[in-house]
């Protein structure tokens, strides 16, 4: 059985049954009853005041620290990471961490939302192309100490200037409440990030003011009671409910006539199915431009998404790290993330291709951990069936990591490929920015997507190029998420920023998606995210004269205490304090 991130068919080995349809007998009454409770509530849910929504976020974060070690282990177990292991760090930072960030971003925004003043905090300039470009990271102090170098910043849509921020922020908020109106969600969960879930219906509930229901995936419905529990305070204020169910009730639930809205974080086979119906059904109601649902259908679907190996003059040491970030991007959650690296693009001519080649493999190679997704070995054997050319990185009982060296062919280009493969294509150029041109172009016109891309280049590669001219080629190149020296990842995890693929796609072609999520400054009409990391980390970027005090980041898939740095950074977004730090700085120091 084969399946994407969201096909509901696919169950975890806890599932219910073996066709993924019903837990119980009676569960079209139990969703019909969560249906007609949100729909009683919907109204009720959007005219709730701003201080009552403070309750209720300080509620889910009092809530959340109660399970978020059990939530953590468990999904370890689910997903097969070895008890004591340091990856457990990634259930921590993914799962836990994420959501509490997501919780105390919309506290900060709703504190300071009369007269929006939280805008006026927020550093602006003006970009090259003359957008306005908003930095979200660091916003506080404690992120310049914790993710020490690291900035993000929002581009807005062109258009669309300094002074005209506030109209489109929280802009919900600007219908008086006696005047609001709710309506009711429907969130498909994603079945591979723990925290997408909820921090899809926070988008739903906070930015949109709409009562949710959130179907469950199979693949992690083990989070279900974490998640009651953890987002208790909006089930009692009737603004939630959450359900488990395969592919009959979530049918079920798409085409229920009080859903007024869906989102899905997920395969765009999965949202191409609700959207035009399976098969050859769906092609021909695809063809006649005759959608089954005309409902508003928000999505991320993932990409094949690029990395960008600019050459320069990388030092051994550099080879090596940027080879632990590159299998990062590649490995980390077993290879099953959206905007997993599965294009590696680099330069034919360089003369360190080979080096960093040698480097990535061997870490690669490191990483022993099972392909915990249903359908990975199926997705696997087609992938390596497809090449004309590849090598394999043996890695013990686990899959082995394929890399396909002729990512020309079409399969490669549009096909993402949810597991342990990437493919490599090679650009010539004559120097570092006719290179960075080409492969910005190529990565434009020829790969499925515009989730994420990644940019990984010396500074003096972009001191040589310079800094105007770097700024216009991050600006051609068409992705919601751009990561200099970063994972697009870290834009997941900085959920200050809108996640979601770069505008412009549309039900027909939906590729990567429509709309955002995440966004904790309530930002519209955004068009992408630019995160830029240090170069090198803490302390051998001192002595290049890197002021950063970011030491291998605890979401290297290489970090080994990043286990307890994820729990540790949990308990500071829970109740930040200065006497927390320096215990944080000791284990990511020696991690």
């Amino acid at each position: 059985m084969s399946c994407g991130r969201n096909t509901a068919t696919c169950l975890s080995k806890e599932g219910p049954d073996v066709d993924g349809t019903a837990l119980q007998a009676d569960w079209q009454a139990e969703y019909q009853q969560a249906v007609s409770d949100l729909e009683g509530h919907k109204d009720a849910w959007a005219r709730t005041t701003v201080a009552e929504r403070m309750k209720v976020v300080q509620a889910m974060k009092n809530a959340l620290m109660t399970v978020a070690e059990d939530w953590a282990l468990t999904a370890a177990r689910h997903k097969l990471i070895p008890e004591g292991s340091p990856l457990v760090g990634e259930e921590w930072i993914s799962g836990p961490y994420a959501v509490m960030a997501a919780l105390n971003g919309l506290m900060t925004t709703f504190s300071q939302i009369e007269g929006k003043a939280f805008v006026d905090l927020l550093p602006m300039r003006r970009v090259v192309t003359g957008q306005t470009a908003i930095q979200v990271m660091p916003h506080n102090l404690w992120e310049r100490l914790l993710f020490s170098g690291v900035k993000a910043e929002i581009w807005m849509k062109e258009g669309i200037s300094e002074n005209a921020i506030k109209a489109h922020a929280a802009v919900a908020y600007d219908v008086p409440i006696a005047e609001r109106k709710g309506k009711v969600a429907l969130v498909l969960g994603a079945g591979n990030i723990n925290s997408i879930p909820p921090l899809d219906v926070f988008q739903k509930v906070f930015l949109e003011n709409q009562v949710t229901v959130l179907k469950m995936n199979p693949v992690n419905e083990y989070l279900t009671d974490f998640l009651k529990v953890a987002l208790g305070p909006l089930i009692e204020r009737n603004a939630l409910r959450i359900l488990r169910g395969g592919a009959e009730e979530g049918a079920w639930l798409t085409a229920h006539p009080l859903i007024e809205e869906l989102h899905i974080t997920g395969a765009a086979s999965t949202h191409d199915a609700i959207v035009w119906g399976p098969g050859e059904e769906g092609a021909r109601n695809k063809a006649a431009g005759t959608p089954k649902t005309t409902k508003r259908f928000t999505s991320e679907l993932g990409a094949v998404c690029p990395t960008i190996i600019v050459p320069g003059p990388w030092s051994a040491a550099d080879l090596q790290f940027q080879a632990e970030h590159v299998a990062t991007q590649k490995l980390h959650n077993s290879g099953f993330n959206c905007v997993a690296c599965q294009m590696l693009i680099m330069p034919k001519t360089w003369d360190k291709a080979g080096l960093f080649m040698d480097s990535l493999r061997a870490v690669l190679g490191m990483s022993t951990r099972p392909a915990y997704y249903p359908g990975a070995h199926d997705r696997l054997a087609v992938f390596e069936g497809s090449t004309k050319r590849h090598h394999k990185v043996h890695r013990g009982k686990a899959p082995a990591v394929i890399i396909n060296e002729h990512a020309d062919d079409e399969y490669f280009r549009t096909h993402e490929i949810f597991g342990p493969a990437l493919s490599v294509k090679e650009i010539e150029g004559e120097d570092a920015e006719a290179y960075l041109v080409a492969a910005i172009d190529w990565a434009n016109d020829h790969l499925f997507g515009t989730l994420g891309a990644n940019i990984i280049i010396h500074p003096k590669t972009i001191k040589q190029i310079g800094r105007i001219r770097f700024e216009e080629l991050i600006a051609d190149l068409r992705y919601g998420t751009i990561a200099i020296n970063a994972w697009t990842g870290v834009g997941f995890l900085v959920t200050t920023c809108p996640w979601g693929a770069f505008p412009g796609h549309t039900l027909d072609d939906v590729q990567s998606g429509i709309g955002t999520a995440h966004n904790t400054f309530m930002l519209d009409e955004t068009e992408r995210v630019v995160v830029e990391q240090p170069w090198r980390p803490f302390p051998r970027g001192l002595v290049s004269g890197q002021f950063s005090l970011l030491p291998r980041p605890p979401w290297f898939i290489t970090h080994e205490r990043q286990d307890t740095v994820g729990k540790l950074l949990t308990e500071f977004q829970y109740k930040p304090s200065w006497f927390k730090l320096p215990k944080i700085f000791y284990h990511a120091i020696l991690g």
